[in-house]
């Protein structure tokens, strides 16, 4: 078989089908972007470690380090660009806000395309947004991916700081969101896409990012267990405000 199956590849590959068992759960008849953000928290824990785990084989060859960072990108596309993406799929059909402004349309997608003017365009709208953040991801990560492959050349060592928001802070900024969103008394559904487009900008924008150290990561992956736990507790203790 054509690929690489060692250890090293492993977190990336869990990570993909966390990404793909969410994408599915989000988008299925039953779907909630609260299902989905488990499976983003999982993708944003793996990769937290892929890299590192990867780097402890000494004698990878270099089809092997190749394929790990061509494969880690086509993951990251999937898991934080895609998934976010079909979340926010997930927050259109489960909002009463938005059910209300732009008609009920989880039931049979052909409404999409007929009904009242302004409905037509609110949900093409909001549509768009989630496209062109998939777009914005994917611009990021091959900009990324060419950079610094031209940096390695010139520079060697690792790299300092990251031009534009990582893609893979998407698990953490979307849980936060839908946190926020469960508690408040209000639905703010709406403000999923605005979060959405910002984090899109934030990915091809040229602001630099330091590239977190051992702490940093520690950091993030505390508070993405906080997260994690945060949801569970919401899921079995607090009544649900927007269905």
């Amino acid at each position: 078989m054509i690929g690489v199956y060692d250890y090293t590849v492993i977190l990336t590959y869990i990570s993909l089908l966390s990404a793909g068992t969410g994408i599915v759960s989000s988008l299925s008849g039953g779907g909630h972007p609260y299902v989905g953000t488990f499976f983003l928290l999982i993708c944003g824990l793996c990769d937290s470690f892929d890299g590192k785990v990867a780097r402890t084989k000494k004698d990878r060859s270099r089809l092997e380090m190749n394929f790990g960072i061509q494969i880690d990108s086509l993951c990251d596309i999937v898991s934080f660009g895609v998934l976010p993406a079909c979340m926010g799929v997930a927050t259109l059909r489960r909002s009463p806000m938005l059910r209300e402004l732009f008609g009920v349309f989880n039931e049979n997608w052909f409404d999409i395309f007929v009904g009242k003017w302004y409905c037509v365009v609110g949900r093409f709208s909001l549509f768009a947004i989630l496209i062109l953040y998939i777009l914005a991801a994917m611009i990021r990560l091959a900009y990324f991916n060419v950079t610094e492959e031209e940096r390695q050349e010139k520079e060697g060592g690792a790299r300092v700081y990251y031009t534009g928001l990582p893609v893979t802070s998407a698990a953490l900024v979307f849980p936060t969101f839908l946190i926020i969103q469960r508690l408040v008394p209000v639905d703010i559904s709406i403000l999923y896409f605005v979060v959405t487009i910002l984090m899109g900008f934030s990915f091809i924008s040229k602001i630099k990012v330091k590239k977190p150290g051992l702490k940093g990561i520690l950091i993030m992956i505390a508070i993405g267990a906080a997260e994690f736990i945060i949801f569970v507790l919401i899921k079995n203790f607090l009544p649900a405000i927007h269905r």
